[in-house]
């Protein structure tokens, strides 16, 4: 597998954070509009804010380069739930090669271990069968949880404003996962 080390956002990555995001495939799959390194360096500066208010966790994903391949957020922290959403994008560069896996792993051990959660929900539009597909390949997911979390599930449409999928990473699983040599598939709550 390979390695990624996550490291809080600085202005150091802004330009290199622009580019990627910038890139037509990341772009179009994550819905952003036209951006600017103003707006980067805007979107760096509400991540630290939002962060130091307690409300996410968002780190710069790095290769074994040390080199900016993407960011990964907790998002919508809940104490109360012991619950958040999980929020990621790698550069186009960057896809197929194993550092989705790589910062899942890495985000959900402060998800489950730092901030004590017992969920992170995973959503993706249901036009976005990019995103379904990277989800779909993690071996410690549980997909369509629509029906076990409606409440998730409808506040996400209502942010996407559209029709979106819903699936999680449970503590117990990831925990599995990590102690397992022989991790087993995603599970799909639909089928049993």
């Amino acid at each position: 597998m390979v390695n990624v080390q996550l490291v809080p956002h600085c202005d150091d990555f802004c330009e290199r954070i622009y580019d990627l995001s910038s890139d037509p495939p990341v772009k179009d799959a994550l819905g952003l509009p036209d951006g600017t390194i103003e707006s980067t360096k805007q979107f760096i500066k509400s991540m630290i804010l939002e962060e130091a208010e307690g409300k996410t966790v968002s780190r710069v994903i790095l290769d074994e380069n040390s080199k900016v391949i993407g960011i990964t957020t907790l998002m919508f922290i809940d104490h109360v739930t012991k619950s958040c959403h999980i929020g990621s994008w790698i550069g186009h560069q960057y896809w197929g090669r194993g550092y989705n896996l790589a910062s899942k792993i890495a985000i959900l051990r402060i998800a489950f271990n730092e901030l004590n959660l017992n969920y992170v929900f995973a959503g993706a539009r249901k036009s976005n069968i990019r995103s379904q597909k990277a989800q779909e390949k993690l071996p410690f997911i549980r997909l369509n949880v629509e029906t076990k979390f409606p409440i998730e599930h409808g506040k996400l449409e209502y942010k996407e404003r559209q029709p979106c999928v819903l699936n999680a990473f449970y503590r117990d699983d990831f925990v599995h996962f990590l102690n397992s040599k022989e991790p087993e598939g995603a599970y799909n709550e639909k089928m049993g």
